[in-house]
């Protein structure tokens, strides 16, 4: 028997599965508008993800082998997971999980191929994938010493925002979105336009239907990631996705002001200023909490 509070979570669950992709599409069509912009170009229109995902689904399907299909789906579906399971309010540490199996699935689609661009694209995807996994999971540490549990239930139950106690943390999501969404200068792996050297990367092989799938993967990542971001203030909700939007915009001029990276110059950033200094937030929130300035 469905209960009117199982009805509540599968309407809200479709609810979210169906938004999620349309609200992503259209952030990254003012992500391209405003790059234009900022280049003293008219740019495509805000909806021109959309004119490119039904494009690609047209396309006449091909593919190198079959097992790049399976990655394919399991990236997509990982994303889509990791995005219900923080929309029911569930554990950090298995939604961030949850989202690493996707990002590995499309680096082994990536490495299921011959393609020399491919192979090097998948190589350099695994060291974005080290660059900011480990500010992901200090995140999740610092939800735990600040509530007390890796339950996103628990960011809600709590009456101040977060970002009092982990303005570090906070700010390091500008690393985790320019990685994720790779921009400049983290776009080493399949950047938007492709590079000499790697064409378009981990991305080379995939074409027509399967390249958007993937795409509207990335499109759940996003709102997956802002998600995350409004939690450091959760109460309001809406100053979390003032704050979540703010970070992506600042995304966006970082990626039109810098220029690409090497991988390694991209790791020591990453460690030194985003997850060092991210250590060094929960060592304060540590030592604040012993001494009974603050409460977990």
């Amino acid at each position: 028997m469905i209960t009117p509070s199982i009805a509540l979570e599968i309407l809200v669950t479709v609810f979210a599965l169906v938004v999620a992709p349309l609200a992503g599409g259209l952030l990254f069509g003012i992500d391209r508008k405003l790059t234009a912009r900022l280049q003293n170009r008219i740019g495509p229109p805000i909806v021109q993800p959309f004119y490119d995902f039904i494009k690609l689904w047209n396309k006449d399907q091909i593919f190198a082998n079959r097992s790049q299909l399976i990655y394919v789906y399991v990236h997509l579906g990982a994303a889509m997971a990791s995005l219900v399971l923080l929309v029911w309010q569930q554990d950090m540490l298995v939604i961030l999980f949850t989202l690493a199996l996707g990002g590995i699935s499309l680096v082994l689609g990536g490495f299921s191929v011959r393609s020399p661009y491919s192979q090097i694209g998948s190589q350099r995807e695994l060291l974005q994938m080290l660059a900011y996994e480990p500010m992901l999971v200090l995140a999740a540490v610092g939800f735990y010493l600040v509530t007390g549990s890796f339950l996103v239930a628990a960011v809600f139950a709590r009456g101040t925002p977060l970002l009092f106690e982990l303005p570090v943390i906070a700010l390091s999501f500008v690393l985790v979105l320019g990685i994720k969404l790779r921009k400049s200068p983290f776009d080493i792996a399949a950047a938007g336009h492709a590079h000499q050297e790697l064409v378009r990367g981990l991305l080379t092989e995939y074409s027509g239907r399967y390249l958007a799938l993937i795409e509207m993967a990335h499109w759940y990542e996003l709102l997956l990631v802002l998600g995350i971001i409004s939690l450091f203030w959760a109460n309001p909700l809406v100053v979390g996705f003032g704050l979540s939007l703010l970070l992506y915009f600042l995304v966006i001029l970082i990626d039109n002001a810098v220029a690409r990276l090497t991988w390694t110059s991209m790791l020591k950033i990453t460690w030194s200023w985003g997850a060092g200094l991210s250590v060094l937030n929960l060592a304060a929130i540590y030592v604040l909490s012993y001494l009974g300035w603050i409460g977990g």
